[in-house]
């Protein structure tokens, strides 16, 4: 599992923003063979960002590399600092010992949300083509065949169909209505289902209830079949790979105004049951504050829950559509913005 902790970024008790100075951000790479008690083997200290989907790094399907995304980069203005559009991939080798990071690719203005969906020929990662698709994108995923990628269109509230074939990705400009703010995608193992995070007010929770948009991978073309409500601002979004299961992390007004009437201390974890083509939101459980990525065991069942405001991982025990909190903990060197595992 790979973990991005972003230490320049914090809520103030107004629910503003503040940008604090740079040069305490890590990425840790944590061992979760031991599936109640996970290991951080080393701690890199190598600049990322909560903003975006809470899934700007990925790990190769044979674990022997991650990738990460660093959307923005800070720049200073006087005594203070703000962020600028950075575009930068850091490309770690996780079979080193400890894991080190051994290069750094320049890719187009603020890379997001990544995916692979294929072991890399060696440790080289390169830029091989770039694909206009009209709108921001927040996060891109591969179905499970490799022949198609669906893009997240955040402010048009869209996702749109690519075609792949190699390494040529294609878009023939159709794109499928879902949710408010979409900001976060994955598909189903079988590859029959896309669920979509919506957001619901670009990036923030409000109070109001949002939705997770299902999308019919099977239909010709591609299509939204049904929207489940979950609640307020489902940020982090990521399916079990038994299928079973679908689980939305829930700012639920961590982010807000103390003082707001939607303000929460802690974050909820919404459990999604997946039933065919037919998906129903089954339960909650209440982790702790600002929960953002979240990565299942490769077995399905646990599941691991990165909490920002609070600098840990909680850790759910999963019996099929079940979740239940351990109780146990992995403190992190700092805040936890994104979160991957291994790619399917």
């Amino acid at each position: 599992m790979i973990i991005g902790n972003d230490d320049k970024y914090s809520f103030n008790d107004a629910g503003q923003v503040v940008f604090g100075p740079p040069g305490k951000d890590t990425i840790s790479i944590v061992d979760i063979s031991n599936r109640e008690a996970p290991k951080i083997l080393v701690s890199l200290p190598l600049m990322n960002s909560i903003v975006g989907p809470p899934v700007n790094l990925a790990i190769t399907p044979d674990e022997r590399l991650a990738i990460v995304a660093n959307s923005l980069n800070w720049v200073q203005e006087g005594t203070a600092w703000k962020p600028a559009p950075d575009n930068k991939l850091y490309v770690i080798d996780l079979k080193a010992s400890p894991p080190k990071h051994i290069a750094t690719v320049e890719v187009g203005k603020q890379p997001s949300g990544l995916s692979i969906n294929a072991p890399i020929q060696g440790n080289e990662v390169k830029l091989v083509d770039t694909v206009p698709i009209g709108d921001t994108v927040a996060h891109v995923v591969f179905t499970p065949d490799g022949k198609r990628a669906l893009a997240v269109k955040f402010p048009a509230h869209k996702v749109a169909v690519l075609s792949v074939e190699g390494q040529k990705v294609t878009y023939a400009k159709y794109d499928m209505p879902v949710g408010l703010w979409p900001y976060n995608i994955d598909v189903t193992p079988n590859g029959k289902l896309a669920l979509t995070a919506d957001n619901g007010n670009s990036g923030r929770s409000d109070g109001h209830i949002d939705t997770v948009s299902v999308i019919d991978l099977e239909a010709d073309p591609p299509r939204v079949i049904d929207r489940v409500v979950v609640g307020d601002a489902p940020e982090g979004l990521t399916i079990s790979p038994t299928g079973e299961i679908a689980v939305a992390m829930l700012l639920s007004g961590n982010d807000g105004p103390k003082n707001a009437w939607f303000y929460n201390r802690n974050g909820r974890v919404a459990m999604l049951k997946i039933d065919g083509k037919k998906v129903t939101k089954v339960g909650e459980v209440e982790v702790r504050g600002l929960p953002e990525g979240a990565v299942f065991s490769p077995d399905g069942k646990y599941l691991y829950v990165g909490n920002f405001l609070d600098q840990d991982v909680s850790i759910l025990k999963v019996d099929g559509t079940r979740v239940t909190d351990t109780g146990k903990r992995l403190q992190l060197p700092g805040h936890p913005a994104s979160m991957r595992g291994r790619a399917r």
